[in-house]
């Protein structure tokens, strides 16, 4: 029985799957970088011998510009401890405001939206059955405890 590591493995050897390589070496390559750096950037792709940086804010521009060196430094690292990143080489370095980020993984959203109470309590009551004029006190008394809350 074949296990997953082996078939994943062979999948990406594939040479319509070439591309899953070379992302898990971008992915190598970001998770090189210092914290802020990782934040900053939203991909990364290798074309013509030019590594091109995608900022998911471009607050990050700047700095990113003044650490070129580094950004290559590491590139060669990543091709030199790991082989199957041996393509991975770049001459220039371009970054650039990605228009589209992705979206955090991380972020929960509040699926459950509370609502203010509209009701003031102050009804008349029209019956003469004694159960349902209980019903609709406790109705009466639930508003208003809920008034309060948010």
């Amino acid at each position: 029985m074949k296990n997953a590591h082996f078939i994943l493995s062979h999948i990406t050897y594939q040479p319509q799957f070439r591309f899953l390589k070379k992302q898990s070496c971008y992915q190598k390559f970001i998770h090189l970088l210092p914290p802020k750096f990782q934040k900053a950037i939203a991909f990364v792709y290798i074309e013509n011998s030019t590594l091109f940086v995608a900022l998911s804010h471009p607050g990050y521009k700047m700095e990113l510009n003044y650490n070129q060196d580094l950004l290559k430094s590491l590139l060669t690292m990543v091709g030199k401890y790991a082989p199957e990143c041996v393509q991975m080489k770049a001459t220039k370095v371009i970054i650039f405001n990605a228009k589209h980020q992705a979206k955090d993984r991380d972020k929960v959203i509040d699926t459950d939206p509370k609502y203010s109470e509209l009701s003031d309590a102050n009804f008349e009551i029209k019956t003469k059955d004694s159960e349902i004029m209980a019903k609709f006190q406790k109705i009466k008394e639930t508003i208003r405890n809920n008034l309060g809350r948010v």
